[in-house]
C-alpha cells in the first residue's frame, strides 16, 4: 500500500516534471516572440524590403552587413560579434534563413536573409502553433472589454489578475475558439504545459471549475535581443507591486534608459517596461505566482524611491488658487504599452517615462500627480488599482494629472 507521504512526493516529482517542461517550452517561445518583435521593428524601420541582384528581386529581405549596423546603432548589439551570434541565434532557430538557403551561418556580409515568417516558411510544428495561438487569445483578451482578469483569493492567498478556468472556457467558446466545452479545456491544458498560463500555485493543471490561472506570458513586453544569449535574462521575475515595473539592463543601456533610486539608495540604470502586467515567469517574486521560483535568477528591485520631495494631499491639490495646473494626455499605445511608471497612493504620482515611449511623446513626465484616468476620477486610490484600470482599459488611455506651475 503506498503511504500518503508517497504519493505527496510522487505528485511532486510530476508537478516539477511539468514545471521543468514548461519553462524549456517557454524559452523556445521567447526566441519566437523575440524574433517577431524584431521583424516587426525592422519593416518600420525600412530595413526590411525588396531588394534586386543580378537582375532577379528579392522581397521583404535584408542585408546582413546592413543589419549588424542596425543592431549596434539600436543598442541591441554592444559589437559586431555578438550582433552575428544574435542572428546566428534566430538562424539556428529557423526565425531567419539566407534567401537562397545556400549560407548556414549567418555572415557579416552583403547577403541577403529573410525572415520565414516573410516567405511563408516557418516551420509550423506543434509548439510553435501553440505559442501562435496563446499569443492571438493574449492579445484578443487584452483587447477587449471583459471582467475576465480580477483581483481574486484562492487559500486565503491574494492573486491580482486571474482568470477563473470556467470563465476562461466560456469566453473561449463565445470567441469560437473552440467548437466544444471538452475540447476548449483541453487547450487550457495544452497553453499551461507550454508555459502561457499556469496555476496561481502551481498546484493545479488546467481543469474546467473554480480554480484560479494567470497568464505566465507577457506577450507584449518588449524583449532586448541581447536575452537570446542570456538564458539568465529572460527568467527575472517582474514584481507584483505594479504590472508597470522597472527592468534592469545591462551595462550598455542605451538612450531608452532613466535613473531610478532603489529602496538601497543605489543607483541603478533601468528602462520601462511599458505594457509588463504580466510575469514572463512564474517566480515568488512574478506578478502572478506565490510558488517557489523557478529561476536561480534574483528578482530586479521594482520599488524605488519616490521621486516626490513631499507627498500632497488631494484637497492641496484641488484647492482654488493653488499652485497646482491640470493638464490632459490622450496616450496610444504601442505594440509594447505606454511607456510610464505609476507609484503612489491618494494620489497616485508619474514615478517614471521612458523617453522612447508614446508618455514622453505627448508630454508626461515625472512627478505629475494622477488625477482620472479615461473620466475616472482616481484621487483616493493607490496606484495598484490605478494601473489595474489602465491595464484592463482601452489601448488609448486619456490621462488627467496635475502638476505645480512654474512661477
Amino acid at each position: 500500500m503506498i503511504s500518503h507521504s508517497a504519493r505527496l512526493s510522487e505528485m511532486d516529482g510530476i508537478g516539477n516534471s511539468m514545471q521543468k517542461k514548461a519553462a524549456e517550452l517557454e524559452r523556445m517561445a521567447e526566441v519566437l516572440v523575440t524574433g517577431e518583435q524584431l521583424r516587426l521593428r525592422l519593416h518600420e524601420s525600412k530595413v526590411i524590403k525588396d531588394r534586386r541582384h543580378h537582375l532577379r528581386t528579392y522581397p521583404n529581405c535584408f542585408v546582413a552587413k546592413e543589419i549588424v549596423d542596425w543592431l549596434i546603432e539600436h543598442k541591441e548589439a554592444s559589437d559586431r560579434d555578438t550582433a552575428i551570434t544574435i542572428m546566428q541565434k534566430l538562424l539556428d532557430q529557423s526565425i531567419i534563413h539566407h534567401v537562397c538557403d545556400e549560407h548556414k551561418e549567418f555572415k557579416d556580409m552583403k547577403l541577403f536573409y529573410r525572415f520565414r515568417k516573410d516567405d511563408g516558411t516557418f516551420p509550423l510544428d506543434s509548439e510553435a502553433k501553440v505559442f501562435m495561438r496563446g499569443q492571438r487569445i493574449y492579445e484578443k483578451l487584452m483587447n477587449t472589454e471583459n471582467t475576465l482578469l480580477q483581483t481574486r483569493e484562492e487559500e486565503g492567498v491574494t492573486y491580482e489578475r486571474t482568470l477563473v478556468a470556467s470563465e476562461f472556457i466560456d469566453w473561449l467558446l463565445q470567441e469560437g475558439e473552440m467548437p466544444t466545452r471538452e475540447e476548449t479545456e483541453r487547450l487550457g491544458r495544452r497553453l499551461l504545459e507550454h508555459g502561457i498560463i499556469q496555476h496561481v500555485s502551481n498546484k493545479h493543471h488546467f481543469v474546467d471549475g473554480g480554480l484560479l490561472y494567470q497568464f505566465r506570458m507577457n506577450f507584449r513586453r518588449r524583449r532586448r535581443l541581447m536575452e537570446l544569449l542570456n538564458e539568465r535574462c529572460r527568467s527575472i521575475p517582474e514584481n507584483h507591486d505594479s504590472p508597470f515595473c522597472l527592468r534592469k539592463q545591462g551595462s550598455e543601456g542605451g538612450n531608452t534608459s532613466f535613473l531610478s533610486v532603489s529602496p538601497t539608495k543605489e543607483i541603478k540604470v533601468v528602462s520601462a517596461v511599458r505594457r509588463s502586467s504580466m510575469s514572463s515567469s512564474c517566480g515568488s517574486s512574478g506578478y502572478y505566482s506565490s510558488s517557489p521560483t523557478l529561476s536561480s535568477s534574483p528578482p530586479v528591485l521594482c520599488n524605488p524611491k519616490s521621486v516626490l520631495k513631499r507627498q500632497v494631499s488631494p484637497e492641496e491639490l484641488q484647492a482654488p488658487g493653488g499652485p497646482y495646473i491640470k493638464k490632459t494626455f490622450t496616450i496610444v499605445g504601442d505594440a509594447v504599452g505606454w511607456g510610464f511608471v505609476v507609484r503612489g497612493s491618494k494620489p497616485c504620482h508619474i514615478q517614471a517615462v521612458d523617453p522612447g515611449g508614446p508618455a514622453a511623446a505627448v508630454g508626461m513626465k515625472v512627478c505629475q500627480f494622477v488625477v482620472a484616468v479615461n473620466g475616472m476620477n482616481v484621487l483616493s486610490l493607490d496606484y495598484r488599482t490605478v494601473s489595474n484600470l489602465i491595464l484592463t482599459g482601452p489601448r488609448t488611455v486619456v490621462m488627467e494629472v496635475m502638476e505645480e506651475g512654474e512661477y
